[in-house]
């Protein structure tokens, strides 16, 4: 607020020129303590500035250190070091700024308190002495008497002089005033400004610091992108190196020892030992032993030297004490001297003797010129004493997956960006990604993107096979069908992160630039997809390959009619692809009681297969199937499958409207996964259920179809693996009604009810009782006792037997890699008698 005090006004003394002085005098009153204020808050600033370049510098030092505890890393010690000088260098420039506050707030501001305003005051002080002798002069000369001249000649004369004096004091007073209302801007945006140069150049020289900082940044970004991929690389191998040692069997130390004579270290064997000393007291002191470059030495420490007990192990031999106290004892002995030695073990004790004999044997084979080195195959050492081998690696990992995605045309390059030579998938969407749009999609939620490594990660084959039949090309023809249209710029390789994130989601969770098709081409497409037939035959590669109906078999005793019916009823039952002496030791194995075991006996169906190869379980079912199977003993099964399929057949009916989901529908049945990929994509729930069609969802249909890639498909969208339709069946009542083996094995893996029951009161498991099917009904049994094992165990073993895993393993890949070998039935018709 400007305040100006008009010189002639103050010469009249008005009652206006009063409040004005009034005014004037509180306004530099309120001026002065926020003045005070701000340089308190200042000096307060400036202290609490220099704590924090203190603490600071401290971090710096911590750093400093850490890059030197770290000289062997060449990249970190560096990195850590260049990092510690920038931030020192920003630590000086933050003291330059403090400094700069203090000089600009503080010491400006404080002169302007102290001079300025301490020249007001002097100036009020004589105003208001003067003021008070002006009154008095006036009052003493309106009180003079008019007899007595000569006071009032005094009285005239002081007030003359008094109202002479209060002019210049005044004028003076009111020059001041206006002075310091014009000084009190300039000093007050004078010493502000100054504060935020001071702020200005500290950024500045912060950008320009950071700015030559940068390129080392970019770098080390892009190395870290590399190092989190390899240290998660370098995490599975480790966690499987420790699942691999931690099967083998450690129960005895003894498995621990290893002999090698053509170790990389020179250090054939080494191990603990207690060895007598030489002493009169003849004390046993364990010690770390080894047999290296012909000579047995041992240590106390690791740092300490070795302390060698036979020199050349060509002069020494070894043999068994049993004449002393203690046990495991043997002696190497040397022309000068011997060596008493005490093992943990008998084993260790054979080991030694046995490593000390072959080190023996070995140096003199080295000796020699033309003698070649003793072989470890056949040499008499015990090797390994663990004998268990690696498990056998049954799923994809690593650059298998990896070549097989990227064959796919357009699978080259990421699909949102064009990064080549992806490493990363979105496995519901059937998409290969650069590690950037990785991430983004992960960070999208798993009910938009699921994101696995094609190098890191294990991949199923019917996940692989998913893989395969969709890809980039025919993911970006249905959610870039608009893009172009639309005049959206896909983003390239080294776009800044935010916009690849926002063309990302507005690609997969807004879906902006999907086609949304009209009713009459949605119509087309739904009806087109119904009729399967020509659909099948045009993509037979996605179903198991047709079987020839086997020859039936009789059992011995049955008549020539009984064949004849049979080759009437239906197609003959397959050999299960367990043998009788594997399904006996896999239930006892399951169950110890033997509650489980299945019978053998005369009548119990095991004949041998028409190649001989195996032998065949004729009776899936015995009356210790499970424990909710019936108590009686199940008749003989017929020799013959039922003549029909109690499934409904799929036919199509003109609907009351078209959908998305409807499309989802049909597009399972006919096994087109791009269909089903851009029906998903129109907003098609996955789990839509066909009211006029028993209720059945795109997971029944994708049964029906016969594909396990379509049932992957839709699991990976999250499909419920449990809804059930009209009948009250889920997709395992279907797979197992229709024997497809493949997709009972996939549902068991995903979590399917098995004891679900229809409205008939049946089972998957009675369902594949009735059906004769033994590999179905093995399956569901191993799973029923898996459960079980698991339930019993609690959270010691969350995932079950490892040997159940093995088995489905096993199906999964044949269902897969060799489907024949698991057709029960012919390709599914509708129109079957």
């Amino acid at each position: 607020m400007k305040i100006t005090v008009d010189f002639e006004e103050c010469l009249k003394d008005s009652p206006r020129f009063r409040a004005t002085i009034e005014e004037v005098e509180g306004d530099v009153c309120e001026l002065e303590s926020k003045l005070d204020k701000l340089v308190k808050l200042c000096i307060g600033m400036i202290d609490a500035g220099k704590a924090y370049n203190s603490a600071n510098k401290q971090f710096v030092s911590g750093i400093r250190e850490l890059a030197q505890q770290s000289a062997k890393d060449e990249v970190i010690e560096s990195s850590l070091t260049k990092f510690a000088e920038s931030l020192q260098e920003m630590i000086n420039y933050h003291t330059i700024l403090f400094d700069q506050a203090q000089r600009s707030i503080k010491t400006q501001l404080q002169t302007f308190v102290k001079d300025d305003l301490r020249k007001f005051k002097e100036a009020k002080k004589h105003f208001d002495k003067v003021s008070e002798e002006k009154e008095a002069a006036l009052i003493k000369n309106a009180q003079a008497p008019r007899n007595k001249q000569h006071e009032v000649e005094e009285a005239t004369n002081i007030l003359t002089a008094t109202r002479k004096c209060f002019r210049h004091i005044v004028l003076d007073y009111v020059l001041q005033i206006n002075v310091l209302q014009s000084k009190r801007r300039s000093e007050i945006l004078k010493s502000m400004l100054s504060f935020m140069y001071a702020h200005l150049t500290f950024f500045h020289q912060g950008y320009d610091l950071f700015s030559e900082l940068q390129p080392l940044m970019k770098q080390l970004g892009g190395q870290l992108d590399q190092l989190v991929v390899d240290a998660a690389k370098e995490k599975r191998d480790m966690e499987q190196k420790h699942s691999t040692i931690q099967q083998k069997d450690f129960s005895n130390d003894d498995t621990k020892l290893e002999y090698n004579v053509d170790a990389d270290n020179g250090i054939a064997m080494e191990g603990y030992l207690f060895k007598r000393a030489s002493n009169a007291f003849k004390t046993w002191n364990r010690r770390w032993f080894s047999i290296q470059n012909n000579q047995l030495v041992y240590q106390k420490k690791f740092k300490d030297n070795p302390t060698v007990v036979v020199e050349d192990l060509r002069l020494c031999t070894v043999k068994h004490c049993e004449d002393i106290e203690r046990r495991f004892c043997f002696e190497v002995v040397s022309p000068t001297k011997s060596c008493m030695m005490q093992a943990d073990s008998e084993k260790l004790r054979q080991a030694w003797i046995k490593a000390v004999q072959n080190s023996i044997a070995t140096a003199f084979r080295d000796k020699g010129d033309n003698c070649e080195k003793l072989d470890r195959k056949s040499s008499t050492s015990t090797g390994s004493l663990d004998s268990g081998g690696e498990p056998k690696e049954r799923s994809l990992k690593g650059e298998s997956a990896l070549q097989k995605v990227l064959a796919i045309p357009g699978n080259g390059c990421c699909c949102d960006c064009g990064q080549p030579d992806p490493r990363w998938a979105s496995i519901n969407l059937g998409i290969t990604l650069c590690i950037q749009c990785s991430g983004i999609h992960r960070s999208l939620g798993v009910h938009f993107s699921k994101v696995r490594s094609l190098t890191l990660d294990t991949w199923e084959p019917e996940l692989l096979k998913l893989m395969c039949e969709l890809g980039n090309k025919v993911i970006n023809q249905i959610y870039e069908a608009r893009r172009e249209e639309l005049g959206a710029r896909k983003p390239q390789p080294g776009d800044p992160r935010h916009e690849v994130e926002a063309y990302i989601k507005a690609k997969y969770v807004d879906r902006r630039f999907v086609r949304r098709p009209s009713d009459e081409e949605l119509r087309t497409k739904v009806v087109s997809l119904s009729k399967q037939e020509k659909r099948l035959s045009s993509s037979s590669d996605h179903l198991p390959p047709k079987a020839p109906p086997p020859t039936p078999k009789l059992r011995p005793g049955s008549h020539a009619s009984g064949q004849s019916a049979a080759a009437r009823g239906g197609e003959a039952r397959r050999d299960s692809l367990f043998c009788p002496d594997e399904l006996d030791s896999l239930f006892s194995y399951f169950d110890t009681s033997s509650k489980l075991r299945s019978k053998k006996s005369a009548d119990s169906g095991i004949q041998n297969s028409a190649d001989g190869s195996r032998e065949r379980l004729a009776t899936a079912a015995s009356s210790n199937s499970l424990a909710d199977a019936e108590a009686a003993e199940a008749p003989p099964l017929p020799a013959t499958l039922p003549a029909a399929s109690p499934c409904k057949e799929v036919v199509f009916f003109e609907p009351k409207e078209y959908s998305p989901g409807l499309q989802l529908y049909w597009a399972s049945f006919a096994r087109s996964l791009p269909d089903m990929a851009e029906a998903l994509a129109h907003g098609a729930e996955v789990n839509w259920v066909n009211t006029e069609e028993d209720k059945r969802t795109p997971l029944i249909m994708a049964v029906h179809g016969g594909s396990m890639v379509t049932c992957e498909f839709l699991l990976q969208n999250a499909a419920n693996v449990n809804q059930l339709d009209a009948q009250g069946r889920g997709p395992l009542h279907h797979a197992t009604m229709l024997g497809h083996t493949g997709q009972v094995c996939l549902f068991l893996k995903r979590g399917a009810n098995q004891n679900a029951a229809d409205i008939d009161e049946k089972t998957p498991l009675s369902i594949a009782v009735d059906a004769a099917n033994a590999d179905i009904v093995t399956l569901l049994r191993l799973a029923k006792m898996n459960e079980e094992m698991r339930e019993a165990e609690g959270p010691y073993n969350p995932s079950g037997d490892e040997t159940y895993q093995d088995i489905f393993q096993d199906f999964t890949h044949m269902a897969s890699n060799d489907p024949d070998k698991l057709n029960r039935y012919q390709q599914y018709d509708p129109q079957r008698p």
